[in-house]
C-alpha cells in the first residue's frame, strides 16, 4: 500500500478496535482451534490441523494488513472541508438525469464505505465521479450497464 489513508476519528477507531479485536480474541480462537486438532494425534495426515494452520496464516496476514492501514492512516479535519465542490467526507444530494430520481450519499475512504448507511467510496465509480463537482454539475458515471449522469442538488458537510 502507498500513500494515506483518510479517515474519520471514529472509521480510524472502529478499525483499531477491529485489529485488538484480531489480536486479541482472534489469535485465542486460533490458538484453541491448533490445539484441539494437536490433540487429536498424528499431524502428518491432520485436516483439521493443516485447516487451523492456514486460518493463523490468513488472521496474521489480515492483522499486518490492517497494521500497514493504521500506521499511513490520517484523521480528516472535518472543519476544513470546502464545501463549495465535492470532496472526501462531503454530504452529496444528486438527481438521476434520465428518471429524476434523488439520493444523497456521503462520500468516505474505501475503508469507511457502507451503502446501507449512505455512505460510498470515493474510489467507487459513483464517488470519484463525483469528486471536485460544484452545485449544479452533471457527473456523467461509468456503472455497469452504461453510463449514467448525476445533477448535484447540494453539498454540506
Amino acid at each position: 500500500m502507498s500513500g494515506y489513508s483518510y479517515f474519520t476519528r471514529e472509521g480510524l477507531e472502529k478499525l483499531r478496535n477491529e485489529l485488538n479485536a484480531l489480536k486479541t480474541k482472534g489469535r485465542a480462537d486460533i490458538a484453541n482451534q491448533i490445539a484441539e486438532a494437536r490433540d487429536k494425534g498424528d499431524l502428518s495426515e491432520n485436516a483439521e490441523y493443516d485447516a487451523a494452520k492456514d486460518a493463523q496464516g490468513m488472521l496474521e496476514m489480515k492483522i499486518s494488513q490492517m497494521e500497514e492501514l493504521i500506521s499511513k492512516a490520517r484523521i480528516i479535519d472535518e472543519s476544513q472541508i470546502d464545501s463549495s465542490k465535492v470532496s472526501i467526507l462531503s454530504k452529496v444530494k444528486i438527481k438521476n438525469v434520465d428518471n429524476g430520481m434523488e439520493f444523497q450519499y456521503c462520500l468516505v475512504s474505501e475503508e469507511e464505505a457502507d451503502l446501507k448507511a449512505g455512505k460510498i467510496s470515493v474510489k467507487s465509480p459513483i464517488g470519484s465521479g463525483l469528486l471536485g463537482k460544484k452545485v449544479g454539475d452533471v457527473a456523467s458515471v461509468k456503472a455497469p450497464r452504461g453510463s449514467l449522469k448525476f445533477e448535484i442538488i447540494e453539498i454540506s458537510r
